[in-house]
């Protein structure tokens, strides 16, 4: 006689344990990965601010070192120093550099969003893609644009650059202050050459 073998098998029990099992971790590992997009976007804003900040300090040594060049007049506009050949205009008042267009009228009080969008460009190496328009974001990792000094003792115009996909989602380009509320951006001053973060993470 042939013996016949049993089967054995999950039970209904042990298999609706295994699936509580199972939810309750990824329930507990959902939020971590959820943050995961969030750390990844302050590693990238802060990384690219870190560099521009070392690349302003690097133009103002170098303005430093050719002996404080005026520019064209009282205003600061028209200094110049050469980053790896490639000519950066200064203020000539602070040494911190304005524009890489090639436009020697501009100083830290009337640069504009191309002058930020050219200034990047200029003092990063292998700068990331970056428009001043809000219509061509999807195409860019950031979007720049020139903005008043909030502060009431300033005069200047300040740099915004935000991280593009952390603005994707609005209907209009951000203006004024909306970085210290929306996305991701740093500021550059071109006054006293302050670089500041804003991690806002609200996309």
């Amino acid at each position: 006689m042939r013996a016949v073998k049993q089967q054995y098998g999950f039970t209904i029990i042990e298999l609706i344990i295994v699936v509580v099992i199972l939810g309750l971790l990824a329930a507990s590992a959902l939020p971590r990965f959820t943050d995961v997009t969030a750390d990844a976007e302050d590693s990238a804003i802060e990384g690219v601010a870190g560099g521009f900040a070392s690349a302003v300090g690097i133009a103002r040594g170098e303005w430093e070192l050719r002996g404080r060049p005026r520019g064209n007049g009282t205003d600061g506009a028209g200094a110049q120093v050469e980053l790896d050949s490639l000519p950066i205009y200064v203020d000539g008042n602070t040494g911190y550099p304005v524009t890489a267009r090639g436009d020697n009228s501009i100083n830290d009080e009337n640069l504009t969003s191309a002058d930020c969008m050219s200034l990047m460009q200029g003092i990063l190496q292998g700068s990331p893609t970056i428009t001043d328009d809000f219509t061509t974001l999807g195409e860019n990792r950031y979007y720049t644009h020139a903005v008043a000094n909030p502060e009431p003792t300033m005069d200047n115009q300040l740099c915004v650059y935000f991280l593009a996909n952390t603005i994707k989602n609005l209907n209009t380009a951000p203006s004024g202050t909306d970085y210290q509320t929306t996305g991701n951006a740093f500021v550059y001053n071109p006054r006293n050459g302050g670089v500041t973060v804003f991690s806002n993470n609200n996309n």
